[in-house]
């Protein structure tokens, strides 16, 4: 391991998982930061979108859209732009991708007609999958027996952005307008551009054929490795229902609860505490315990979306409904995510594409959905479709069990 002019660690890809860049807390923190101010990017709109429908004078459900739009961008994004986390040096692609995202926030904010907004909530999805490229990154510079810890605490970091986005973009709206959290983003994605420039390590990809190639391994990887396949599918289905609750809930909570702009944003607040949960879920994986702990994560998720259909008349039960909700679906994500992770050594940014733009595939999809069904059958239908989703992700689970194919190839054997 060799060092730049300013200390920071240059890390050869062929150099052992196993040594820890000198500084790596300060590299962990930085990227954690990263991940959860990029991510925050795909979830300001959903508690502002009874602001954005008034502002851009379109029906709550079409403001819909906009969530949709921001989900399937990142879709794309995780598709086209994530596997170059294997071709490109991983400072010079997340620090410039991070300039397009203040590019596309600063014109989203400025947008005079709902359709220009849209399109750059697309762009804006696009670029934000920098939270994506990072999180294999940590895995690459993780000793082995610690990989599910660091991707843990990058989790935390991600699960923070989303939880807190919706609190931060309902307080700045209340006070300055719905545009200005696009605004302020744009400012931190340019502040962080500029640090991970500073502090990532120089790290060489492993892939070095040319980016149809790597496309084209892609899937490969999404036809042969079941596993990954049914991690993914499994998420999908988590995600949709965590995204079809969050879309939603903000209605529920203005037209039934007749809460405010600012009390939604501090209701927002509650989910924060699935955060905790990362850094536990990535010990018990490390230790062996992700085939069960997907279980109990599933579990959790289905006992959430029916606690949120029959407690729908109070807050507080709404409130306890989205914890559990986000304990379930980052459990779930990190016990799945140690899984994949081992498979292919060379290859963790186009297994994440895979991971990820399934994931995020499911999500707009089901955002997409709720919308029309809380328009159609309100919050009731909303809920029993995410219970469907989780009841679908247990029954994955329960095949897999049976047949003693869902379980990964023990670490120290798999191919790093």
């Amino acid at each position: 391991m060799t060092q730049r002019a300013d200390g920071v660690p240059t890390v050869p890809a062929t150099e052992s998982a196993e040594v820890a860049p000198r500084g790596l807390r300060l590299v962990v923190l930085t990227m954690a930061v990263a991940c959860g101010l990029a991510v925050a990017n795909l979830y300001y709109a959903q508690p502002l979108l009874a602001l954005v429908a008034d502002s851009f004078r379109v029906s709550q459900g079409t403001a819909t859209i906009v969530v949709t739009a921001t989900q399937f961008g990142y879709a794309i994004g995780l598709l086209v732009l994530l596997p170059l986390g294997d071709l490109v040096n991983n400072r010079t692609l997340t620090s410039r991708t991070l300039i397009g995202t203040a590019v596309a926030l600063a014109i989203a904010a400025l947008s005079p007609a709902f359709g220009l907004f849209l399109a750059m909530s697309v762009l804006i999805g696009i670029t934000s999958v920098v939270a994506q490229i990072l999180i294999p990154l940590a895995a690459h510079l993780a000793p082995e027996h610690s990989r599910g810890r660091f991707v843990g605490q990058m989790m935390s970091g991600l699960l923070l952005g989303i939880l807190l986005a919706r609190t931060v973009a309902s307080l700045v709206a209340a006070e300055w307008g719905w545009r200005s959290i696009y605004v302020v983003s744009a400012v931190l994605m340019v502040v962080m551009s500029v640090a991970l420039a500073r502090v990532l390590p120089n790290r060489p990809p492993d892939h070095t054929a040319s980016y149809r190639t790597l496309m084209a391994s892609v899937l490969d990887l999404a036809r042969t490795q079941a596993l990954l396949r049914r991690r993914a599918f499994c998420q999908a289905m988590l995600f949709g229902a965590f995204t079809s609750f969050w879309t939603a809930i903000a209605y529920e909570l203005i037209g039934v609860h007749h809460l405010n702009q600012v009390a939604v944003g501090i209701f927002a607040l509650v989910g924060a505490a699935g955060a905790a949960v990362a850094p536990l879920a990535g010990k018990l994986a490390d230790r062996g315990h992700g085939h069960y702990g997907r279980l109990v994560a599933i579990v959790i998720g289905i006992c959430a979306m029916l606690l949120a259909c029959f407690g729908a008349g109070s807050v507080i039960l709404l409130g306890l409904a989205g914890v559990l909700l986000d304990l379930s679906v980052q459990g779930h994500q990190v016990f799945s995510q140690r899984d994949i992770y081992s498979l292919r050594g060379d290859a963790r940014a186009r297994i994440n594409t895979v991971f990820m733009t399934t994931i995020f595939v499911g999500g707009a999809a089901a955002s997409a959905v709720s919308g029309w069904l809380h328009d159609t059958f309100g919050w009731t239908g909303v809920c029993l479709f995410g219970a469907a989703l989780l009841v679908l992700a247990a029954v994955v689970w329960t095949v897999g069990h049976l047949g003693r194919s869902d379980y990964p190839e023990p670490a120290e054997k798999a191919t790093i």
